[in-house]
């Protein structure tokens, strides 16, 4: 396996100096922030934050809520294991029966945020703190209810890390179970949660995303890429979790290569009038990558999470490049991908890539 020792928190390289550790203060466990929350930091915009995460595979109650024994049954030695983990695991955390799984490091408050106002997040770093993962599947969970997990229990395959002769890591799993792992695969660490505090005072479940962000799991949220956010409440209260190392468009099986990262993020805001000239009105998640601008749409039902996604980069296009919606409706149809982001996280998720490059030559609403 990569890397001689686990990352843990306070040790090896933290890129910013703002840094956030993942300690049961800091953390939430299976809900995600509200207004009445209390932010664990607050920044100025601009502000670059390194956030620990942690990984939900290991310490949920169905794995032993031990990590350390956990991983230990899949040969993996204490100096490995993340003491962050551990702590949280055997904490007196008050985590309901029907709370999330998910551990999501925040909130971060952000002076001058608004309501109307739109979050930019930016990943500027994506560090894994451990050498392996675990994809894991449970009964009534997945995209083959009834059909997988094969047997009575939970399935968690650990996954693990390489490192290739050209220096960059990869994924790796046995063909059979107890077998070498011979099936390889590339990673793309991306943080699965990203999110804004919703208004009111009950903290939604951890699982289904929204317009608040959340468990969007949009693999394209890598290095350089940035996700804009309406903002909720006052402060917008920030924050980010379930890490992944790799994810497949669907992320069928329920989880994918679930591992701890050290990210780092940039924290940026666009008041209401510079965003609307900008995107146009935005209601939910909206990612941008170098290459793509990657509206989403989300609903229980699937055809209706696409036909929100078709909506949502129909005003997209009108609003950047006034695009007439008749003529960026066969654009779309002729040239962008629409793509299954998630469809075991209750609230399903599609996101669109549109390419930058098509519109090179045609000035944005917020150059003219």
């Amino acid at each position: 396996m990569s890397m001689s020792a686990a990352l843990q928190p306070g040790a090896g390289e933290i890129r910013a100096t703002e840094y956030l550790a993942a300690t049961r203060d800091n953390v939430l466990w299976g809900r995600l922030p509200c207004a009445s929350d209390r932010a664990v930091l607050e920044i100025d915009p601009g502000t670059e934050v390194t956030i620990d995460t942690i990984s939900h595979e290991g310490i949920l109650e169905d794995q032993g809520r031990n990590p350390a024994a956990f991983f230990a049954g899949h040969g993996i030695e204490r100096d490995f294991v993340l003491s962050d983990a551990i702590g949280l695991a055997a904490s007196d955390y008050p985590r309901h029966a029907s709370d999330g799984p998910h551990v999501v490091t925040g909130p971060i408050a952000i002076r001058g945020a608004r309501p109307g106002d739109l979050l930019k997040m930016t990943v500027l770093e994506t560090t894994p703190r451990v050498p392996y993962g675990v994809i894991s599947n449970r009964h009534g969970k997945g995209a083959l209810v009834g059909e997988l997990p094969l047997g009575p229990d939970t399935v968690s395959v650990f996954a693990e890390v390489l490192d290739t002769l050209e220096g960059t890591r990869i994924g790796a799993l046995p063909l059979v179970p107890g077998g070498e792992p011979v099936v390889r695969f590339p990673l793309a660490p991306f943080l699965g949660i990203m999110g804004v505090a919703v208004s009111g005072d009950q903290r939604p479940h951890s699982v289904p995303p929204g317009a608040h962000g959340g468990n969007i799991d949009i693999n394209v949220l890598t290095v350089g890429s940035a996700l804009y956010l309406p903002v909720q409440v006052p402060g917008a209260l920030a924050y980010v979790g379930d890490p992944h190392f790799a994810q497949g468009d669907g992320e069928v099986a329920l989880t994918a290569m679930e591992a701890s990262l050290r990210v780092t993020v940039r924290f940026d805001l666009l008041t209401r009038s510079d965003a609307e000239t900008e995107f146009g009105a935005i209601a939910g998640p909206m990612a941008e990558t170098s290459e793509f601008l990657v509206p989403t749409g989300m609903d229980e039902d699937l055809d209706v999470a696409v036909q929100n996604c078709v909506r949502a980069a129909l005003a997209l296009l009108e609003a950047r490049y006034g695009m007439d919606r008749t003529l960026a409706y066969a654009y779309l149809s002729a040239a962008t991908d629409f793509n299954i982001s998630q469809v075991v996280d209750i609230v399903k998720g599609v996101h669109a890539r549109i390419r930058v490059s098509d519109f090179a030559g045609v000035r944005s609403s917020a150059a003219r």
